[in-house]
């Protein structure tokens, strides 16, 4: 059985991509800080308690491991956080890339799969979004993603080393067996805030922006179920392993729903109203953000296969309303209104 260590599988995306690797034949270990993550979500494979900064650490876990591949999520991903506060993505994500890199060379790994985004590409030239698309991030968060990848591309010209970057859309929903969720503190992405906000457990949702070129005025995206993302990570890695070409792949579905719309699904499948207010743009928020697929199908094999937007809600509702443990809280709450960003991790 092959060993994997994926860095932030505590976290939301990284621990359902554990719960995938086990059903595949592989045997993840999670490496994480629980600053973001969780202890109670680290079901499939130990947890090794670390920092991706700490180099030593991280190789040494590597080679006791004997890992033949990393999946790295380890990383902050708020887009508004990231305009805020840009050094501490250029710290954490751009840092722990590099600190990644030269662990992963010390002890001999040939294969890494990053969790990239969207974000690198900005406003988009067209829709839908293909992989060679301009990349223009318009937020640090984004900045530091696209740096992330040409750090991996540089390495694989210089030592050989196999990647797969996943550009996703926007992360949702939740594990349909209810073990694992989305779980932040504070929450920022927009269906859980708006779960909450119909739940009556957060304040009011806050619209970034109603005035878009986008038929109900609201920010357009592509959302794609958290199950469908971790099936991604398992194509790739069986990808690389087949000798494939270190490459970039957007995960998404095709299909752009706006704001309002997922407003209305939660009001549909909570049978509540979704307390909301509108408000102005917020800096660092494309307009609209949709997937072209087309070549993870061809290439990966991959394609979405629960990421309908009510089974992304249903079972998004179904885990913060009867499955979502208390969680011990990392950073400051925000204020009376909650805020959600475009990206879902």
């Amino acid at each position: 059985m092959k060993t994997v260590l994926v860095t932030g599988g505590a976290g939301y995306i990284g621990s359902h991509t554990c719960k995938e690797l086990v059903r595949a034949g592989y045997a993840p270990v999670v490496y994480d800080n629980l600053c973001q993550g969780h202890r109670w979500a680290v079901r499939y494979g130990p947890l090794v308690e670390g920092d991706v900064a700490d180099t030593a650490m991280l190789t040494d876990t590597l080679r006791a491991t004997g890992a033949e591949a990393v999946i790295h999520f380890a990383a902050h991903a708020d887009v508004a956080e990231s305009m805020r506060n840009p050094q501490k993505y250029f710290r954490s994500n751009v840092g722990g890339m590099i600190s990644l890199l030269d662990a992963v060379h010390a002890a001999g790994v040939p294969r890494v799969v990053f969790s990239s985004t969207c974000a690198t590409y900005g406003n988009p030239e067209r829709i839908p979004i293909t992989e060679h698309q301009r990349q223009e991030p318009l937020n640090a968060y984004g900045t530091s993603k696209l740096c992330a990848e040409q750090m991996l591309r540089w390495n694989t010209a210089a030592s050989g080393l196999q990647y797969v970057a996943l550009r996703y859309f926007n992360a949702a929903g939740a594990d349909p067996d209810g073990e694992l969720g989305e779980a932040h503190d504070p929450e920022s992405h927009l269906i859980p805030v708006a779960i909450n906000a119909a739940l009556g457990r957060g304040p009011r949702l806050e619209i970034f922006g109603t005035d878009y070129r986008t038929p109900d005025g609201t920010a357009i995206r592509d959302f794609v179920h958290v199950t469908d993302l971790a099936r991604a990570h398992v194509a790739a890695l069986r990808y690389l392993e087949r000798g494939g070409l270190s490459d970039a792949f957007n995960v998404g579905t095709g299909e752009g729903v706006s704001v309002r719309d997922v407003i209305a699904y939660v009001q549909a499948v909570s049978r509540r109203p979704v307390p909301h207010v509108d408000g102005p743009r917020r800096p660092g928020d494309p307009e609209a953000l949709v997937a072209d697929p087309r070549k993870a199908r061809s290439v990966l094999g991959w394609q979405a296969k629960c990421s309908d937007l009510f089974t992304i809600v249903e079972t998004a509702f179904r885990w913060h309303a009867h499955g979502m443990p208390a969680m011990p809280r990392c950073d400051e709450t925000a204020g009376t209104l909650a805020r959600h960003s475009s990206r879902g991790e």
